[in-house]
């Protein structure tokens, strides 16, 4: 078993197919196949099922692929280490990221510094729906991720907080009001986020024994930005989710915060510090140092006094 194979397991199983694997390693499609049997053949076992044109992860070779990361990642690890004793910092550093929270609020400002702290390492980011960013860390599939918190299974650091904001078009008769009650939104249709908050919000309509009517479900926060625009019912997004010129892009929509106010916290996890990279803790000392300046702008005061 060699480091080369790993590498290829993981990356045919991240890609899905053998092609895509060997265009982003910069060899043939024979040779990746080649180091894939050869690993299979010493496991003693078939890691990935071959399709025409694609290729998926047997139950066992879901099993194996986290291992594969963990010794991938360790290996890095040293890498990274041997050469901070040479006083270099060097590396890659893989970052999984959650729709405009942290992929346009709090991401760009922290990479931009830790780019100029440490223009040795390269960043990998990898950006999907808040569950799959989960699901990538667990996997080992990215060293640190942005979540929503807390998170009781990884090791974890805050950085944000911010509201839940309500959204109502503004011509509705809501719109006049400085803050909105759950009851409020059960009035029409709602439109439920799918984007990372569906988790925060369908409990807090529970635990007030509320049952708003959801029509639709939505996984982009611009989709549902858009539908209440025009009318087509209410919603709940966190606030950092929302276009810093709010009011400028969407001038039909008012967002307004919750009656009692509700917070949410969003911080950068990891599955174990202990095996943390040199990298990844570089990433959590500057985003730490940054998080003062990570607040919201309140682009919502804005857009509500505009009403």
């Amino acid at each position: 078993m060699t480091f080369t194979q790993l590498e290829i397991f993981t990356l045919v199983a991240e890609l899905h197919g053998f092609s895509a694997a060997a265009a982003q390693l910069g060899i043939s499609q024979s040779a990746v196949s080649h180091a894939l049997k050869a690993l299979e053949k010493e496991m003693g076992v078939d890691l990935i099922v071959r399709h025409q044109a694609s290729a998926e992860l047997t139950d066992v070779g879901r099993q194996l692929l986290v291992r594969a990361r963990e010794i991938l990642g360790l290996s890095e690890a040293m890498r990274q280490e041997a050469a901070d004793v040479l006083g270099q910092r060097q590396g890659t550093l893989r970052i999984g990221s959650f729709g405009p929270t942290s992929s346009l609020n709090l991401l760009p400002a922290i990479t931009a510094q830790f780019r100029l702290r440490y223009p040795g390492i390269d960043l990998r980011i990898d950006e999907g729906a808040d569950h799959e960013v989960v699901q990538w860390i667990r996997e080992r599939r990215v060293d640190v991720g942005f979540v929503v918190l807390p998170d009781e299974r990884f090791d974890t650091a805050p950085l944000v907080e911010d509201q839940m904001m309500a959204l109502v078009p503004r011509g509705h008769p809501l719109a006049s009001e400085t803050a909105i009650t759950l009851a409020q939104l059960c009035e029409g249709p709602f439109i439920m986020s799918e984007a990372g908050c569906a988790c925060l919000i369908e409990p807090l309509f529970a635990n007030a024994g509320l049952q708003p009517h959801v029509p639709y479900r939505i996984s982009q926060v611009i989709t549902i930005l858009d539908m209440v625009s025009r009318g087509d019912g209410l919603s709940i997004v966190a606030e950092l989710a929302l276009p810093q010129r709010l009011g400028e892009q969407y001038p039909e929509l008012v967002a307004l915060p919750l009656n009692p106010p509700v917070s949410r916290k969003v911080g950068l996890a990891v599955r174990d510090r202990r095996q943390n990279t040199p990298a990844t803790n570089a990433f959590f000392e500057v985003a730490r140092q940054m998080a003062p300046t990570l607040a919201p702008r309140r682009a919502w005061q804005h857009a509500g006094k505009a009403a």
